[in-house]
């Protein structure tokens, strides 16, 4: 890539010369024209540095170009990297930072070959993969739109298609009730047409009566008259009979045609407030992409083997003697602080401890048994208290109580990482996940263990009474199971920040490192170093260090460095 603008030698620029550079040197950080690097090459003190092309200097990424050999602080080279901070020192950062710090190492070992150690390859490969599943992902969603047009359309032509079925339907049901009032008003008018006739007939024939008995009364003689009135009764009689007839047998009742429409269809105008409703279906997407490793950075500094871990011995916590505190389990809170969880004669509680072993105070006592504790964010630890069937959290700077999580049964061991809250059901073989934005539940099933622990994404648990270390991813599938002479009665577990999987073997009295691909092992520490029945074990994957709780009694708390 070319350089925006012209680059001048900085050594001839300090002499107000502008000369063209031509070169950068990665060690002096400056540029250099041609005459300065054949003086620059000739030079004891520089004439190994490695130098570049100007073009191709500025062909590196703008956060390789801002990466300096010196400390910003100090503005001294830097000549140590700390492996606990992942990061390189100056001699004055090991002073004002890193006192504490007990693996700082020669930056140059660290750097030796780094172009031909294994880390290049692998990220490498992880950016040609990254950049597979960018390309995957994009054309993924590409053809989601296509898709999703596609579905426009065909959902679009169901609904027009449920509407003609419903306009065909009601033009159907129109038409029958349409066909269903004209009979009905054929019915009717038949028979008011039937009683017409018929009133109508004997309306004539009374009239024609009527002219009759004028002439009879004016023309016939009195036994004609006599004779004519008794006819003339008869047929009025016979007349008012019919009429009697008529509105008894309801006849001439009014019959007003009614349509009543289905209550059905009458509720579409009052129920039915919309033809239907658009939702979206959810479902896992079918890309195949790996997201690549986490945390590749380190990759770029040697991971110890198994073989190579080392314990320092560091002190142990100083219990006040008035109280015979028997220890459950312990967690190292970010600030350094020691928690520990345990139980004396007349209750249990929680205890804080300073790195130096040192005593700081009670936090609160609990008032029913408690199995097992772990770190979750902030100033918040939990607590399973698994005879209550649930777990507690604990405010550790407000020595309370908070929330409470209930359970369905006994809970055992429990983890986190901060957002999620892992306990282990040993007597029912599952573990509960429990979100803890929402106290969501989620049942892991077929994981038998007690003791459990969490580290990038997995699962680690141990069963004390089959012997045994089991890994798990968080669908609850086994990655590993792991079991060896040495781990007799794991009860505790924990991992440094290697993925090394340390456990407290208290039937064994050791401490045991399992690797983290579940293959080997290795004892590290044992009665010889004071490990004795140990119940816990914790470990703070920053600064290393690590707390063995166990004893006879239950009353040894040993701090270790890593």
């Amino acid at each position: 890539m070319a350089s925006p603008s012209k680059d001048f030698c900085t050594l001839c620029k300090k002499n107000n010369v502008s000369s063209d550079a031509v070169t950068w040197c990665t060690e002096c950080e400056v540029f250099l024209c041609v005459e300065c690097e054949k003086h620059h090459k000739r030079y004891k003190t520089s004439k190994d540095h490695k130098t570049i092309l100007v073009e191709n200097y500025h062909g590196l990424p703008s956060f390789i170009k801002g990466t300096i050999n010196l400390c910003k602080i100090h503005d001294k080279k830097f000549e140590l990297y700390c492996s606990v901070h992942s990061c390189a020192c100056c001699v004055h950062c090991v002073t004002d930072k890193h006192q504490s710090c007990q693996t700082m190492e020669p930056l140059y070992k660290i750097l030796k070959q780094i172009k031909l150690s294994a880390a290049v390859p692998l990220l490498e490969k992880d950016l040609k993969g990254m950049k597979e599943n960018y390309e995957e992902i994009i054309e993924y969603l590409k053809n989601r739109i296509l898709t999703n047009a596609k579905q426009k359309k065909q959902e679009t032509e169901h609904v027009r298609s449920v509407r003609k079925s419903l306009d065909d339907y009601l033009n159907q049901l129109e038409q029958q009730l349409l066909k269903d009032i004209e009979i009905e008003e054929s019915k009717l008018n038949s028979k008011i047409k039937t009683i017409l006739h018929e009133i109508d007939k004997r309306a004539k024939q009374i009239g024609k009566l009527i002219y009759e008995f004028s002439n009879m009364t004016k023309y016939a003689t009195e036994l004609q008259t006599y004779v004519g009135l008794r006819e003339i009764e008869k047929i009025t009689s016979k007349g008012g009979n019919f009429i009697d007839n008529l509105k008894s047998d309801f006849d001439l009742n009014e019959r007003n045609l009614r349509v009543e429409t289905s209550p059905a269809l009458n509720s579409i105008l009052h129920d039915v407030k919309s033809f239907g409703k658009v939702s979206v279906e959810t479902r896992p997407c079918n890309v195949l992409a790996n997201a690549g490793r986490r945390d590749q950075a380190q990759y770029l500094v040697s991971t110890p083997t198994i073989n190579e871990i080392k314990v320092t011995p560091l002190t142990i916590l100083s219990v006040p003697k008035e109280t015979k505190f028997r220890f459950i389990d312990c967690c190292i809170l970010p600030c350094g602080d020691l928690i520990a969880l345990g139980d004396t004669d007349s209750n249990s509680n929680l205890k804080m401890f300073k790195n130096d072993g040192s005593f700081v105070r009670t936090i609160v006592s609990l008032r029913d048994a408690p199995q097992s504790m772990c770190f979750i964010k902030d100033d918040t630890v939990a607590v399973t208290l698994y005879k209550a069937y649930k777990a507690v959290l604990v405010d550790v700077k407000k020595n309370e109580v908070g929330r409470c999580i209930n359970f369905y049964d006994a809970c055992y061991g429990v983890a986190s990482d901060g957002d999620v809250l892992f306990t282990s059901m040993a007597l029912t073989k599952r573990i509960i996940k429990v979100n803890l934005q929402d106290d969501s539940k989620q049942n892991l099933e077929g994981i038998d263990v007690y003791k459990i622990s969490f580290f990038k994404g997995n699962i680690y648990g141990a069963n004390f009474m089959s012997n045994i270390v089991n890994c798990y991813k968080l669908s609850g599938e086994m990655l590993w199971s792991f079991k060896h002479n040495d781990i007799n009665e794991p009860v505790g577990i924990a991992l440094d920040k290697h993925g090394f999987v340390y456990v407290a073997c208290r039937k064994s009295n050791r401490i045991v490192v399992v690797s983290s691909d579940g293959k080997s092992c290795r004892t590290i520490l044992n009665i010889d170093n004071g490990i004795v029945a140990p119940y816990a074990v914790t470990i703070d994957v920053t600064s290393g260090i690590m707390l063995v709780l166990g004893g006879s009694q239950r009353q040894d708390s040993l701090l270790f460095k890593l």
